[in-house]
């Protein structure tokens, strides 16, 4: 073959013949075929490894991140085969998984935490699992690395045993439309016969209704409490973990004053200079353990003093029932308390020089709920009264005893 009077090389030639042939051949190749997908979900965890087979040491067949979208194509008990939106396949198990719902309240909890106050710097010693909800059980899709700093937002307590909110990963299998069978029927059949009356209530009931009242009070076990915060990373993300993980950042030359207490936030809210050099003058709320139905029980304020060179006391209220957030600027801050009627109330305080001063009370604002949807179990009330349970049963037996007998 000639081209301009020159030869094309033999070579040339084969290459293209190949070229072609392979693009034939490929033409006629079908496309990989794909179980359907049964369901929806999204991967919880910061990352994860997909396994080849049902079983946690298998070998990974890829990695798949937070967020990402995954078809679910086969579920074994409390394993699911996924596939990801490039056709990789793999098995993992539930509670790696996220479903649509929950998705979406994690992303409005990042949005809603956006605004809130923090209540201090905090930190970790170790790596710590940032879980999606107050939960145990609920997927951990980020770690806290040791000595990182994050914002504490608020806490909450929830029972130990709460179970993971149902999910919904699989579609729901639709309605037969097939026709009902019908069928005649059997008038041979004998009816029942109508049920015997109620037997009459014991003279006694009222006393026995007590007892029974009091034993069933004394024998309740305490139901376990877990304690979680929830915090705010630096990149604005979200999420709660066990309190008994956070430290907070507050110096040690204040922190060594907590007598063993926990501290709940703390704030700066002014400064002293002593010699050229500027000392904070703190503010903190401390409880005295965790698990309690309130978030701390006494506030306190330290002053920078001149004559001592060290940090003192300038205000401190104890055997308080106090709630986040403490609301806390330059010269002022608020704390929301019950008072002696039970009612929520906000405190204002002024700080003029190292001197603490009221400055008005006001009812406490409707703490805001960090979730659109109930997704544990409400915390138990730790100090409901023996008396008003044990009144409430009676009045309802006595209720049920009228309805049924008369008065």
């Amino acid at each position: 073959m000639s081209s301009g009077g020159g030869r094309v090389p033999w070579f040339a030639v084969a290459a293209a013949m190949i070229l072609a042939a392979l693009t034939l051949a490929g033409c006629g190749k079908p496309e990989p075929e794909y179980e359907p997908a049964i369901g929806e979900a999204f991967i919880g965890p910061a990352t994860l490894n997909l396994r080849k087979d049902i079983d946690t040491k298998s070998a990974s067949v890829g990695i798949v991140h937070h967020g990402d979208r995954v078809e679910i194509v086969a579920q074994r008990r409390l394993w699911y085969k996924v596939r990801t939106d490039k056709g990789l396949e793999g098995w993992t198990d539930d509670r790696q998984l996220l479903d649509s719902a929950q998705m979406k309240r994690l992303q409005k909890l990042a949005e809603e935490t956006a605004g809130l106050p923090s209540q201090g710097k905090a930190t970790t010693y170790d790596v710590l699992n940032v879980h999606t909800e107050p939960n145990r059980n609920s997927a951990s899709f980020l770690q806290v690395k040791e000595k990182e700093t994050f914002d504490v937002i608020t806490h909450r307590i929830v029972p130990k045993a709460a179970r993971q909110p149902k999910r919904r990963l699989i579609k729901p299998r639709p309605k037969s439309t097939a026709p009902k069978k019908s069928g005649k029927k059997n008038d041979s059949i004998v009816p029942l016969p109508p049920p015997p009356p109620a037997p009459a209530p014991p003279v006694d009931w009222i006393a026995l209704s007590k007892e029974r009242g009091v034993e069933a009070e004394a024998d309740t076990p305490p139901v376990a409490q877990d304690d979680w915060t929830l915090i705010r990373t630096a990149n604005g993300q979200s999420g709660w973990v066990l309190t008994s993980r956070v430290y907070m950042s507050i110096p040690d030359d204040v922190a060594q004053y907590a007598e063993g207490h926990r501290i709940v936030a703390y704030f700066s809210i002014g400064t002293v200079e002593d010699h050229g050099e500027k000392k904070d003058i703190w503010l903190w709320t401390t409880a005295e353990s965790l698990g309690q139905d309130h978030d701390f029980d006494s506030y306190r304020v330290f002053t920078w003093s001149l004559n001592h060179h060290r940090y003192e006391t300038a205000y401190i209220q104890r055997r308080e029932r106090g709630y986040l957030p403490v609301i806390a600027k330059q010269g002022e801050f608020s704390v929301c308390v019950e008072d002696k009627e039970g009612a929520r109330v906000r405190k204002a305080y002024t700080l003029t020089g190292n001197t603490v001063r009221p400055a008005g009370v006001r009812p406490c604002e409707v703490r805001a709920e960090t979730e659109t949807e109930a997704v544990v179990e409400k915390p138990i009330e730790l100090h409901t009264p023996v008396a008003a349970k044990r009144t409430s049963y009676l009045e309802a037996v006595r209720a049920k005893v009228e309805k049924w007998f008369g008065k």
